[in-house]
């Protein structure tokens, strides 16, 4: 019985690698120009997480195997150092796959979060609250106007608390419930949380963000291919964080342009 349970554990192993070897789910469409960074550390975690798992299981399935149904009266042979030695040396595998991984990654991680953006991105700001994403774009000034939270009134639609009365810069700021970018445009984005936490989540970025409430985040990215693309809410916000999305709206320069005099018409 016990070599059954070996064998099923074999199996089992092998047949859980053979979707990844064979490509079976393929990663989303990659519009960014850090993804292939991204994209070649998820598939570098993949292969190590992978050997790693195998080599556990056929470890594991060898010892039932070999090790089963001894006799009672069998010589009992301890590892060399004991238990010590074996959570010491799990801990040095672990501990250099861990910093291997980072030190691979740490590159593709430095183009989004480690590096600022350059000084001509176009800065969009993003807000996210229960449970909608609103955008909003600096007008011709290229400045945006002061958020004031006591002012934010969803019923009269200032989502950002503007006081474009007092305010010379907000008067010309632009809100809008689509985010819409030019292509190969570098965009700056600038993140804050209107209650509790978010995310900002498209998958064919590879950007995952949260909103974190009481700070603001920031990140850029640099889209390369015209589309519509989801962007959702990945952390449990409330009752109606299913249905908390909106939409990436990739554009050609001059589509955007009219875009944007579109939204400032409104």
């Amino acid at each position: 019985m016990a070599k059954l349970f070996a064998v099923t554990i074999f199996v089992i192993a092998i047949l859980s690698a053979i979707p990844i070897l064979r490509h079976t789910w393929v990663a989303p469409e990659d519009i960014s120009t850090h993804g292939a960074l991204i994209d070649k550390q998820m598939s570098e975690t993949m292969a190590e997480a992978g050997i790693s798992f195998l080599a556990a299981q056929f470890v594991l399935g060898f010892f039932i195997w070999k090790f089963s149904n001894r006799p009672a009266d069998a010589k009992i042979t301890k590892f060399p150092g004991g238990a010590k030695g074996l959570v010491i040396a799990a801990f040095l595998v672990v501990g250099i796959e861990v910093l291997a991984l980072g030190v691979f990654g740490a590159k593709a991680w430095a183009n989004v979060y480690f590096t600022p953006p350059s000084s001509d991105a176009m800065p969009i700001q993003a807000q996210a609250g229960q449970f909608a994403f609103y955008f909003r774009y600096p007008g011709p000034d290229k400045k945006f106007g002061g958020i004031h939270p006591e002012m934010v009134n969803e019923g009269t639609q200032n989502i950002f608390g503007l006081d474009p009365e007092h305010d010379v810069d907000a008067r010309d700021d632009i809100v809008a419930a689509e985010m819409a970018v030019p292509v190969n445009k570098e965009i700056h984005l600038l993140m804050h949380a209107k209650d509790v936490g978010h995310s900002f989540f498209v998958r064919e970025l590879r950007l995952q963000q949260d909103f974190v409430p009481g700070l603001d985040v920031t990140l850029h990215f640099t889209a390369t291919k015209v589309g519509k693309y989801e962007i959702v809410c990945t952390q449990l916000c409330g009752l109606g964080h299913y249905n908390m999305k909106a939409y990436l709206n990739v554009m050609p320069q001059a589509d955007f342009d009219a875009w944007l005099k579109q939204q400032a018409g409104q």
